[in-house]
């Protein structure tokens, strides 16, 4: 399942994306329409600036706002920003794969067939959409 960090991670971005001028946008505002705690958003919001996908602005008129084109932000990148591995298991993923301990063969393993088709299509819808593709 997607974690409310990642679902709520989309949802602030998705939000400052539909800002016309990009101008700072205030936490309580953005927690506010998307209905999220001030304090979870908070941590969201930091991890994706360190990430480069904001900037922030303190004092009067601050807040954070988008530092890259909505058509620049892949979703892929986002995901695994906030949720980590795309592959639902460690003998699948690609940048984060581990042997499972329980499997003899990962060749002839149905699980590994399975989840394999499962990451690859998940990569590719994931790949294939950006901030802009779903915020407007």
């Amino acid at each position: 399942m997607l974690s409310k960090k990642t679902k709520y991670g989309i949802k602030a971005l998705s939000f400052l994306a539909r800002q016309e001028n990009q101008t700072p946008v205030p936490i309580s505002d953005i927690a506010k329409s998307e209905n999220i705690s001030i304090k979870f958003l908070e941590s969201i919001l930091l991890l994706l600036r360190y990430s480069g996908f904001l900037g922030a602005k303190k004092g009067k008129g601050g807040g954070y706002y988008l530092i890259k084109e909505p058509k620049d932000i892949n979703m892929a990148h986002v995901y695994r920003i906030l949720e980590g591995p795309i592959a639902l298991l460690p003998c699948v993923s690609h940048n984060f794969y581990e042997k499972c301990d329980d499997c003899i063969d990962e060749v002839n393993c149905s699980v590994h067939k399975l989840m394999t088709e499962v990451r690859d299509n998940t990569l590719m819808i994931l790949e294939n959409n950006t901030l802009a593709d779903i915020a407007f």
